[in-house]
């Protein structure tokens, strides 16, 4: 039997000594940064992880952690960093790969994020979250097949994450299969009814399909759930305008602007909804509140336009019809209603010189008044 130096056995006990208490000092570090974490004490807890890593810089768990902590505090390249030697000290933790394909989500890099998530789900094919993150890389690349088969796959793995359902919903309308949508966001809202925003989708759905009773339901019921959101208030008024409610639909964008005072294509549709009501002063209020924040867009000019000719006042609807052409000139209604409102005030000249040009853009009508006007 060979002998052991008692020199070389007292330095192997030491070593020894030293590990152990090195892997319980590693332990006891990640164990208090999991608890800073749990509090959202980010800042403390990379600490502390930092210090296992010091204590023992191969703990592949310990850079796991880290790289969570880096990622809650929006330091995704560090985060990215730790996930790398996670993953090279240790190849199995499949947690790793999947963070790293999620902090590359967040960098905007959907397409390096994707190969993270499939070796994820290769070394555990019922990873439900790598499932689910790889839908949505896929979904923000516009491959909405490909992301409404993983959240498909990840819901046979976990058939009540209302998350994923509500996200499969939003790919599915997305290609059009608004039905398929609006039972994804229904099974969403029977696990989960506290969340506005599938709410807000489902009726969406509905108002794509023209059911706009129910989606004035579904916008309702989100307003009342989350009152600070303008784009709620904006969609019920779409629905409520295509019912023809003008009344309702001025009551929701006024709320809308309450909560965002400078945004034109509130007030123009604003205005659109007052036209519709025949307060045709109000809708020039309106629209020209729309051009002072937005004189770029023709659109608000044409509307103006149409609301001034119903005034009467003609020479100002041409004024508005002109300023539009300036900006858009290949619209041939512009130049049509202009000339209409030309003839008017008897300058008839001038408004077909008006109609040629509509007629010459193919518009039909023009024709038609050219025959009757230009003789």
């Amino acid at each position: 039997m060979k002998l052991i130096h008692p020199f070389f056995a007292l330095f192997f006990l030491i070593i020894s000594f030293s590990l152990y208490g090195q892997s319980e000092k590693t332990e006891e570090y990640v164990r208090r940064g999991l608890e800073k974490m749990k509090t959202e004490e980010y800042t403390e807890a990379e600490s502390l992880f930092k210090s296992a890593i010091m204590a023992d810089p191969f703990n592949a768990n310990a850079y796991n952690e880290r790289g969570k902590v880096r990622a809650m505090l929006e330091n995704f390249y560090g985060a990215i960093g730790d996930y790398n030697f996670a993953i090279e000290y240790d190849s199995t933790l499949v947690e790793a790969y999947n963070n790293r394909g999620v902090a590359k989500f967040y960098l905007g890099d959907d397409a390096s994020a994707i190969p993270d998530f499939d070796d994820a789900i290769r070394k555990n094919p019922e990873y439900e979250e790598a499932y689910a993150n790889r839908g949505y890389a896929w979904y923000n690349l516009e491959y909405y097949e490909e992301a409404y088969f993983d959240f498909s796959r990840a819901l046979h793995i976990n058939p009540n994450n209302a998350d994923i359902l509500f996200n499969r919903g939003v790919t599915s309308a997305e290609i059009g299969e608004y039905v398929s949508a609006i039972e994804d966001y229904s099974k969403s809202i029977s696990i989960d009814a506290e969340d506005p925003e599938t709410y807000n989708f489902r009726g969406v759905a509905f108002y794509n399909m023209e059911n706009y009773e129910a989606a004035i339901q579904d916008y309702t019921k989100c307003i009342e759930m989350d009152t600070s959101d303008a784009t709620k208030y904006d969609n019920r008024a779409l629905a409520r305008t295509a019912i023809e409610d003008y009344q309702g639909a001025i009551e929701d964008y006024t709320a809308s602007i309450n909560l965002i005072p400078d945004d034109p294509d509130t007030y123009n549709f604003r205005g659109v909804a007052r036209y519709n009501l025949e307060d045709y002063d109000g809708a020039i209020e309106d629209y020209s509140i729309a051009i002072e924040f937005d004189p770029e867009e023709a659109l608000f000019y044409d509307n103006r336009a149409a609301a001034k000719n119903e005034n009467k006042d003609y020479q100002g609807a041409i004024d508005d019809y002109t300023s539009s052409i300036l900006l858009f000139p290949i619209d041939p209604e512009a130049f049509y209603f202009r000339a209409l409102a030309k003839f008017e005030l008897g300058n008839n000249y001038d408004g077909c010189l008006d109609l040629n040009t509509a007629s010459e853009m193919g518009m039909v009508s023009a024709e038609k008044a050219i025959k009757k006007n230009c003789k």
